[in-house]
């Protein structure tokens, strides 16, 4: 099962953290409109520029930096909501991977009790039967109150269906990694270059020592947050450090000058795999363990499965014009 594949490379979708004050959870938040086909609402304008791309590689595959340009479009102020996927499903119809097959099921972070090894992400990932986006913990769970969160257990495919279905894609990994940037052109987070935490909480991210104890200290703890409850970037995006890891279209290659992929992946490690790069952080972010709440940070996920921390957002360029699914665009 390709879950189960997944589950061995989970080591990589893990991040860093941030924060000290708290987010009044009742408070945050943003509703972005219903989607229809046709309509930018709740799309921000990102203009034409250039950045830079990458950084000194802190973790494996960030660099080399990379000087980029990138064409104007626009793109969603936030992650896609719960409320939003569900009106794609209804109007389509449209069953996610997670809840196909004669086996249905997603991977879903489970805190482990008492001490781990870093190294083996399999003490605190589980398979759960029944968890797809409907349910995100599990058969048992559900969406009520959870409109406005992300959405979570998206496959790549999902997210694309989702974006087609609008006249939108994915973003490329570039055009991703500019528009987090809002204009700050080399600073090392989304927000600038004040460590995280300082003057409050700048993303939804793991407070304390990972996996075992998550404080809370930013509003949440060990959970996505709604869509918008800290500042938005340059640029008004909400959400592109923390929360939910986020699909783009490019094939992942392990480093920004690795050779193009000729297959559905470029990865030494795996070369069987199809995986997409992802992009943001999410909320099991935890200094301890990675640092990858940075634009420039990257990092695998197999293209052909969801979990309880990744989610997506789309992006509409000039003449609705759409990049080839193999990962066009990228520097």
């Amino acid at each position: 099962m390709a879950a189960r594949r997944a589950l061995a490379g989970l080591a990589a979708l893990l991040l860093a953290a941030c924060g000290d004050a708290t987010v009044e959870q009742a408070s945050c938040g943003v509703a972005p409109p219903l989607p229809a086909p046709g309509s930018a609402a709740g799309m921000v304008a990102i203009p034409a520029g250039e950045t830079t791309m990458g950084a000194a590689a802190m973790q494996p595959g960030e660099g080399p930096a990379t000087r980029i340009a990138v064409a104007a479009f626009r793109m969603d102020a936030t992650d896609v909501t719960n409320a939003q996927f569900a009106a794609f499903v209804a109007a389509t119809g449209y069953v996610t991977r997670a809840e196909r097959g004669p086996d249905p099921s997603s991977l879903v972070f489970v805190p482990p009790e008492d001490g781990v090894d870093l190294s083996d992400p399999s003490q605190w990932w589980r398979i759960v039967k029944g968890a797809d986006w409907r349910h995100p913990q599990g058969p048992d769970s559900s969406l009520d109150g959870k409109d406005n969160l992300p959405a979570v257990h998206i496959a790549y495919e999902d997210a694309l269906a989702y974006a087609r279905w609008l006249g939108r894609d994915l973003p490329t990994e570039a055009e991703w990694e500019y528009a987090a940037r809002g204009g700050l052109d080399g600073a090392r987070y989304v927000w600038g270059d004040a460590p995280p935490g300082e003057g409050g909480p700048r993303a939804n991210t793991w407070q304390g020592f990972f996996p075992l104890q998550d404080s809370g200290g930013d509003g949440f703890k060990a959970a996505p947050s709604p869509v918008g409850c800290y500042a938005p970037n340059g640029y008004g995006l909400y959400d592109m450090a923390g929360n939910v890891w986020q699909w783009t279209s490019d094939v992942w290659r392990p480093g920004l000058d690795a050779p193009e992929p000729e297959t559905a992946s470029y990865d030494p490690a795996d070369p069987a795999a199809a995986q997409r790069v992802i992009k943001g952080g999410s909320f099991l972010c935890a200094d301890n363990y990675c640092l990858r709440y940075r634009p420039a940070a990257r990092t695998a996920a197999a293209a052909d499965d969801g979990a309880s921390h990744i989610g997506f957002r789309t992006v509409l360029r000039d003449g609705g014009q759409q990049q080839a699914s193999t990962g066009e665009g990228r520097p």
